[in-house]
């Protein structure tokens, strides 16, 4: 029976994880049409987070592939063991082998190392394929991406064509590093990932740090929300009001407004820049919690 986009919604969040109508909406649409899911959104909205807990409810591997500047196919797809091949040319000239005995013994899968992309075509049960911060990588990686995306199959010049044993579900996320191709966006289901309204991130707090208290658990979600509205380099995530929860768990605090010296100095679970510590001094810390309370 298919799962509705209302009853994966509700998984999620069993799992921890409290998504938006239109996040579910575009997942459930992502697997249902096989096709690829793009989630844009700032650094710390929880992203990378949804490929981690659909695995988790497909009871599948995730594999990752972190995008950065300068990525190659090598990295990527796959790469020769140089050093294995080595030995074993060196190994077959004392066997008197012929050069094609060589070639065709080190250009065999033994001898390949299998990098995120051909890995993920390779499972028996259909992975979560991560393409994290696909915006990190050039344009022209993202171009040979789109040709794996479209086919599933990877060409390998000593071995033939590779294709996929099942198709995994793909999730794309981007935090608006560069613009990305129309090819690109045309090829995916298309999700913008926010950070979340007060209820939400209440209800995330609550499913991941069951043990807070109410007044403790509002009063942080307050301030973050709050603090969000400041003029900041980089606005706190939603892993950063776990960390911030966790850490005044920690300090046995209960209320915001009880410490306010260890409420100022436990603020660098949320600020990140050194011209965000200074445009939240204490005087302000102080305002915003006592509008949290």
């Amino acid at each position: 029976m298919t799962m509705t986009w209302t009853e994966l919604k509700s998984d999620l969040a069993t799992t921890g994880y409290v998504a938006s109508d239109d996040l579910a909406m575009a997942l459930h649409l992502s697997l249902a049409l096989g096709r690829p899911l793009l989630l844009e959104g700032a650094a710390g909205v929880g992203k990378t987070q949804v490929a981690k807990t659909l695995a988790e409810l497909k009871d599948t591997r995730l594999i990752r592939l972190q995008c950065y500047e300068g990525l190659d196919a090598a990295a990527a797809i796959y790469e020769w063991n140089y050093q294995r091949q080595l030995l074993s040319i060196r190994a077959a000239a004392n066997e008197d082998a012929s050069s094609e005995e060589i070639e065709e013994r080190i250009f065999s899968e033994k001898f390949l190392l299998r990098r995120p992309l051909l890995e993920a075509i390779q499972q028996e049960t259909a992975p979560v394929l991560l393409i994290d911060e696909i915006d990190r990588a050039d344009e022209e990686f993202e171009a040979y991406l789109l040709e794996v995306l479209s086919d599933f199959q990877i060409s390998i010049p000593e071995l033939g064509t590779i294709e996929a044993t099942t198709r995994p579900h793909v999730v794309l996320t981007a935090n608006g590093a560069r613009d990305l191709s129309d090819a690109l966006r045309r090829r995916c289901i298309y999700s913008f990932v926010d950070y979340p309204d007060r209820a939400s991130e209440l209800a995330i707090l609550n499913k991941r740090n069951p043990g807070i208290e109410t007044r403790l658990a509002e009063q942080i979600v307050g301030f973050v929300q709050a603090l969000r509205k400041e003029d900041l380099e980089k606005k706190p995530g939603v892993a950063e009001t776990l960390d911030w929860a966790a850490a005044l768990s920690g300090l046995g605090i209960n209320d915001l407004a009880e410490d306010p010296v260890a409420l100022q100095a436990s603020l660098v679970c949320l600020l990140k820049t050194q011209a965000d510590c200074a445009a939240i001094p204490p005087e302000v810390a102080q305002r915003l919690a006592g509008k949290a309370a």
